[in-house]
C-alpha cells in the first residue's frame, strides 16, 4: 500500500478550442491533413488577405510502390488549394511562399508543391442573409400582449421578440 496521497482532480472547466483540434483531427486526416493545424490556423499561416481569396481543400502524399527501399527519403507532398479565379495567377506566383509559411508552421518540409483549383470558397464566416421586420399587424399583437408590463426596457425587447415570433409563424404557414 502506497501512503502517498492521490492527486487531486482537476475539476475546472477547460475551453472550448481545446477540444476543436482533437475532434477535427480523424476528419482533416480524410483528406490527407496530419493534423488539423493547418485547417484552424490558415489565415495565420499565409495571412488574411491570402486567406480572403484561397483555402486548403487536400494534401496529397505521393505514392510509394512496392519496389520503393524502406530507407528512401520520403518525398514532399502536394498541397491542394481552392482559389477564387481572379486571384490564381498571382496565387501561382507565390506558390513558393505559400510552401514556405506551411513548412514552418509544421516543422519540417511536408509540402513541395501547390496545386490550384480554381473555383469559388465555401465561406464559412459569412453572416446570414438580413431579416426582414415584422408586419404592423404582428407589432401591434405583440404590443397588446405586453401593456402590463411596467418596465419599458423588457416591454420593447417582448415586444420585438413577439412581432419577430408572430411574422415567422405567419411565414411558415
Amino acid at each position: 500500500m502506497s501512503l502517498q496521497p492521490r492527486p487531486k482532480k482537476k475539476n475546472w472547466s477547460r475551453p472550448l478550442a481545446e477540444f476543436v483540434g482533437a475532434t477535427l483531427d480523424p476528419l482533416a486526416s480524410k483528406r490527407g491533413f496530419g493534423e488539423s493545424d493547418i485547417l484552424l490556423n490558415w489565415s495565420a499561416i499565409v495571412g488574411e488577405r491570402l486567406a480572403e481569396v484561397c483555402q486548403p481543400i487536400r494534401v496529397q502524399w505521393p505514392i510509394r510502390g512496392p519496389k520503393t527501399p524502406p530507407d528512401a527519403p520520403v518525398e514532399p507532398a502536394t498541397l491542394h488549394l481552392q482559389v477564387e479565379g481572379a486571384f490564381a495567377l498571382e496565387l501561382q506566383h507565390l506558390a513558393p511562399v505559400v510552401c514556405e509559411r506551411v513548412n514552418a508552421r509544421l516543422g519540417w518540409r511536408c509540402i513541395g508543391r501547390v496545386l490550384l483549383k480554381q473555383g469559388p470558397l465555401e465561406r464559412v464566416n459569412q453572416r446570414p442573409p438580413p431579416i426582414a421586420p415584422p408586419d404592423a399587424a404582428a407589432v401591434a399583437r405583440a404590443e397588446g400582449m405586453t401593456e402590463g408590463v411596467a418596465d419599458e426596457a423588457l416591454r420593447d425587447a417582448l415586444n420585438r421578440l413577439g412581432a419577430r415570433t408572430i411574422s415567422a409563424r405567419r411565414a411558415k404557414t
